[in-house]
């Protein structure tokens, strides 16, 4: 029992409770002269509750009473919605609802409709607690506020087992479901287009099908729903967010009538919507087109856009619809062939043909303008169907050029100089709130700048940096006094930069301090967290060094984004630490060993300079300079592992990894680092590093590239294997670092390039062509990792042949050539066909017909010789005569009947 009479005191105290049900009863006890002073009070114990010791559901109730009594203590509109939308009082279920709004229903309807209003335009608030907003706008009685957060909190809020029964029942459906049709995404329940297992279909639980039935009975405007539909799919958009539009189209099922009254939009959506918006609006037109009804400069302007496209069912389907035109309408030839010829240049080469063949069975139609039209188009032709084109044409065909090929590469990256530590505090909270906040991905580079930019302003002023430090890091656990979610937060892991910071406040206990600079952080049967574990490493000896005399700054930061130092940088830094009395901290110092460029004119220099002077450290760095032994661990496959119960291969399980001895005399590495330098006999085992990775893991060895992938290869290959996104992310990097790549480097190359996403693969074929620019790509050592990936059954050839493709269409069809010339001899020679090889020959039948580069490929004659039409005969057969055609040999191909 709570014995006071002070009604602002007692309020307090029922806050503290959080009583959020009891607040209301109490506020109306309160003027408006004891409101404002409570709202002090109040707001001063929010920031005491975000750094209290309560437990997380007490610590959120009370937050959610103290919301309800602070938003009826306060008078602006715009001050109860920011007061409502703050983000650590968030109720996302919605027990202080009730209680908001008995506190605000004195106010005037108008001011509650502002209040709402403001609220709506916070996305994140109003779908969180959109029936909170939602009754603020049916008592104001005024308008609603339908951005696109209000919407999309609507589509949530609904009861999705009836959902034709809430669409009825809610007083502003009509409006809502206009503005659907206006969003750029599209609500999560829209694309759930399946209707749920536990309810019977006649419910009409999936969108479309309960807005066709209230269409049906005429609570909407099917026109409306239609011409909606249509608007949304012309604008175009990703795939899953006009899945719900299409659905609703299908099930509106609109008449020949309506659909030609939008024959522009089934045009523009044919031309540039997703492959399965494109192909329902290419069966719609095509019933006009066949019917008559679709003008040939229509038919014209839709076939061009559609065999501009690249998917094939597509392409295929138009040109099937144009040949039943021209049988029907010969008057249409002349305008129409010319569109055909268009697919001359497409990709594939069945669809060159198609089209050959149907501009072939029509030719007789057409006149000599025409007929020379038709035959320069057919230059784009690929070499297996130029005979066929020399037998239609004739003399009218141009001959083909003898220009020599070129290799189109990008330009090499150019190295960039990072910027030194940041000089002053504001610079270096700049650079210092990304890192925290993790709102943005970190620049090469960034994390070793603020770690140095905190350490040389802790040695000037400590307090002064914990001072300016304390704003962007106030909502840390490790801040809170008592959190006892703090006890062990540091006691396995650096938690990244987290764990320099709490140090500089004095928050991670002592025994963390020197378990964390002891602890090697690997497992003794896995090491693919070496790279993680140096890292760890570094910070925990930064966490206990900083502000002291012993760390004035880090040796180990870089010159370039790459991660390399500079010898003569290095050399400096050491001068100054001799000259300050001071010994580098052993973690700085062995990963600037690692980062020090050993290469190039000037290291016989620096390695002089560093013998100059006359320090331990010195003498290492020159040892390093003239005798640079090299890191990358010896990489072994081990034989085929027996499958597992499922019956599924994890190719991760043959890396092993043998670490290289230290050359006799040198001194050892500390903790970690020890992995990289000595013997160590071991594999990674079953342990996975799930989404630990850092953008600096690959500045641990920016100079020798060969080690990195070494140590990140089981890493990028356990995710190929289950499919995980951006498994490749540190091959950009990697394309980057010195030193030639060895067999790790291709067998990482040859990984990425047979990843489960487009993306991943699109990055590995950014690291190849970046190699390739610099000359240091072995493109045949590449293909043949790429055999041995496909030969055991860890590698799909259609991914890799899908990241060739991409690689060869920027210009590159030599080097792709080369990379493939490996791979295809080890497949072709398969007693069996390999599955998907059809593809490879493909994309290497491309890379033939344009660079030209003759020879001949073991395996390739037994392939083209069978019988059949199958994708791998026909591009066997494309690959032989291209590569023939070079030779200088005879190509005998039959000529099809083209009639």
């Amino acid at each position: 029992m709570i014995l006071t009479r002070d009604p602002a005191e007692l309020l307090l105290k029922t806050v503290r409770r959080g009583a959020s049900d009891e607040v209301p009863a109490l506020l109306k006890a309160l003027d408006a002269a004891e409101r404002k002073a409570v709202l002090v009070e109040l707001k001063e114990l929010r920031t005491g509750l975000l750094r209290g010791r309560l437990r997380w559901r007490d610590w959120r109730r009370t937050l959610w009473a103290l919301r309800v009594a602070g938003a009826g203590c306060q008078t602006g509109a715009a001050a109860v919605a920011t007061w409502l939308a703050a983000r650590d009082t968030e109720d996302w279920s919605g027990e202080s609802h009730a209680a908001t709004l008995e506190v605000l229903a004195d106010r005037d309807p108008a001011w509650l409709g502002d209040v709402a209003r403001r609220l709506a335009d916070r996305r994140a608030f109003v779908e969180a607690e959109f029936r909170l907003v939602q009754e603020l706008v049916l008592r104001s009685g005024g308008e609603v506020p339908a951005t696109d957060g209000y919407v999309a909190g609507w589509t949530e809020s609904l009861d999705h087992t009836n959902l034709a029964d809430e669409l009825r029942a809610h007083p502003h459906t009509r409006l809502l479901v206009r503005r659907l049709f206006e969003l750029t995404e599209t609500p999560g329940p829209l694309s759930r287009n399946t209707a749920r297992w536990d309810v019977e279909p006649a419910t009409h639980t999936t969108w479309q099908e309960a807005l066709g039935l209230l269409a049906t009975e005429g609570v909407l405007d099917r026109r409306d729903l239609l011409e909606g539909c249509l608007a949304r799919l012309v604008r175009g958009g990703r795939a899953h967010d006009l899945r719900f539009h299409l659905a609703l189209l299908q099930r509106l099922a609109p008449t020949q009538e309506e659909l030609r009254a939008h024959t522009a939009d089934l045009l523009g959506m044919a031309a540039d919507g997703p492959s399965t918006v494109a192909g329902h609006a290419q069966e719609a037109l095509a019933v006009q087109a066949l019917a008559g009804e679709l003008p040939d400069a229509l038919l014209a302007e839709m076939s061009g856009a559609l065999l501009f496209r690249t998917e094939k069912k597509l392409v295929r389907a138009q040109l099937t619809l144009l040949g039943k035109v021209l049988k029907q309408r010969p008057a249409a030839v002349p305008e129409l062939l010319p569109v055909v010829a268009e697919a001359f240049g497409h990709a594939d080469s069945d669809v060159q043909l198609r089209a050959l063949r149907l501009v072939g069975a029509h030719l007789s139609a057409v006149d000599g303008a025409v007929r020379e039209e038709l035959a320069a188009a057919a230059e784009l032709l690929s070499a297996v169907h130029r005979p066929a084109a020399v037998e239609l044409f004739g003399a009218a065909l141009p001959t083909e050029p003898g220009l020599p090929y070129e290799e189109f590469l990008p330009p090499v990256p150019e190295r960039r100089r990072l910027a030194p530590a940041p000089g002053t505090l504001p610079e270096l909270l700049e650079d210092l709130v990304p890192l925290v906040k993790g709102r943005r991905r970190a620049a090469p580079g960034a994390l070793d700048r603020v770690l140095d930019g905190l350490v040389r302003h802790a040695a000037r002023d400590r307090e002064a940096l914990a001072e300016a430090v304390r704003g962007p890091v106030a909502d840390a656990w490790w801040l809170r006094e008592g959190d006892r979610r703090n006890d062990n937060y540091f006691r396995h892991s650096a938690q990244g930069i987290e764990v320099v910071l709490a140090a500089l406040f004095g928050r991670v206990p002592r025994e963390f301090l020197d378990a964390g600079r002891a602890r090697r952080h690997v497992h003794p049967d896995c090491v693919r967290h070496v790279p993680e574990a140096v890292l760890e490493q570094r910070l925990w000896e930064i966490a206990d060094l900083i502000g002291t005399p012993a760390l004035p700054f880090l040796l180990a930061t870089p010159t370039w984004h790459t991660g390399a130092l500079d010898a003569a940088e290095l050399v400096e830094r050491l001068r100054l630490y001799r000259d300050a009395g001071r010994e580098p901290a052993p973690a700085d110092f062995a990963q600037a060993l690692l980062r020090v460029r050993t290469s190039g004119p000037e290291a016989a220099g620096s390695a002089r300079a560093a013998l100059a002077l006359g320090t331990a450290a010195g003498d290492r760095l020159a040892a390093r300079l003239t005798d640079p032994a090299p890191l990358a661990p010896v990489l072994r496959l081990k034989d085929p592992v027996p499958p597992r119960a499922n019956g599924y291969l994890y190719w991760s399980e043959r890396i092993e990894l043998t670490a290289r001895e230290l050359p006799q005399g040198q001194p050892e590495f500390p903790g970690a680092f020890q992995f990289l330098v000595r013997t160590l006999d071991t594999q990674p085992g079953q342990c996975r590093l799930w989404g630990n990775e850092r953008e600096s893991l690959p500045l641990v060895l920016p100079v020798d590239g060969e080690a990195l992938a070494s140590w990140l290869l089981p890493r990028l290959a356990s995710g190929v294997e289950w499919g995980e996104r951006g498994a490749t992310w540190w091959l950009t990097a990697l394309a980057e670092t010195e030193g030639r790549l060895g067999a790790a480097g291709r067998l990482a190359l040859a990984c990425g390039m047979t990843s489960a996403h487009a993306a991943d693969r699109l990055t590995a074929v950014d690291a190849l062509l970046v190699l390739a620019a610099r000359g240091e790509l072995d493109a045949a050592g590449v293909g043949t990792a790429l055999a041995g990936l496909v030969l055991d059954g860890y590698a799909k050839p259609n991914r890799a042949a899908d990241a060739a493709r991409t690689a060869a269409v920027t210009g590159a069809y030599g080097t792709t050539w080369s990379l493939l010339a490996a791979l295809l001899p080890p497949l072709l020679q398969e007693a069996k066909p390999v599955r998907g090889l059809g593809e490879v020959l493909a994309v290497a039948a491309d890379c033939a017909e344009q660079c030209r580069p003759g020879g001949a490929l073991t395996g390739l004659d037994r392939v083209a010789g069978r019988g059949g039409s199958s994708q791998l005969v026909v591009q066997a057969k494309r690959l032989a005569i291209a590569l023939a055609h070079e030779a200088g040999q005879e190509v005998s191909e039959p000529v099809e009947n083209h009639q």
